[in-house]
């Protein structure tokens, strides 16, 4: 993951797991200042852990929307993956096509007393759906973020969105990039792994 801001710019090595849509675990490798914080996510709940602390703290709603390890990828980002599809009414609005694929330009409002902080959201997504797009918008329907993806390439046997960059839209110069290196899918997951033990405990 590289942070990049105007005057400085930062980069992480990370590992992550996930067991369905609602359990996974990222645990930081690099660089040393770093290393050993990881994220926790089971079911509605995330955990973090600071390893100079030595301590596992649950986060609390209110604090869900700070930004995850000073990049601009919030904890919701990384705890709401089935929001978009449960919370949100969906219709296409366009259709395009791209490199070859057929691109749908969805628009997702809110239903009715979501628990959700966006205005709107708005999704392009491929006929092999790989999410090309999304632009968050706030209750005014002004754009205040933007993920797009860079690169898809072959991973894990399946088309995967392999450099992905979040943009806060109010942040001229301002971005971060995930970009993944390596993975597999459908792999069993041992019990033990996605644990609040094994978050500060680490086995593997």
């Amino acid at each position: 993951m590289t942070i990049h801001r105007p005057d400085w710019e930062r980069n992480l090595k990370m590992k992550a797991w996930t067991r369905g849509d609602n359990d996974a675990l990222v645990r930081f490798l690099a660089p040393a200042a770093d290393a050993g914080n990881a994220t926790l996510k089971t079911g509605n709940d995330t955990w973090v852990f600071n390893p100079k602390l030595n301590q596992v703290i649950k986060l609390p709603a209110s604090m869900m929307a700070q930004s995850w390890m000073g990049s601009d990828f919030s904890y919701n980002d990384l705890s709401k993956s089935e929001d978009l599809l449960t919370q949100f009414k969906h219709r296409v609005i366009g259709t395009a096509t791209q490199n070859g694929h057929t691109v749908w330009t969805i628009e997702c409002d809110p239903k009715p007393g979501a628990p959700v902080v966006w205005g709107k959201v708005t999704v392009a997504l491929r006929d092999d759906f790989v999410v090309v797009q999304e632009i968050f918008f706030d209750q005014d329907m002004k754009p205040v973020r933007r993920m797009q993806t860079d690169d898809v390439a072959p991973l894990g046997g399946r088309p995967y969105p392999v450099k992905m960059t979040m943009y806060p839209l109010d942040m001229p110069g301002q971005w971060t990039r995930v970009d993944t290196t390596d993975g597999q899918f459908n792999v069993s997951v041992p019990a033990w792994l996605l644990t609040l033990s094994n978050l500060q405990n680490p086995r593997q």
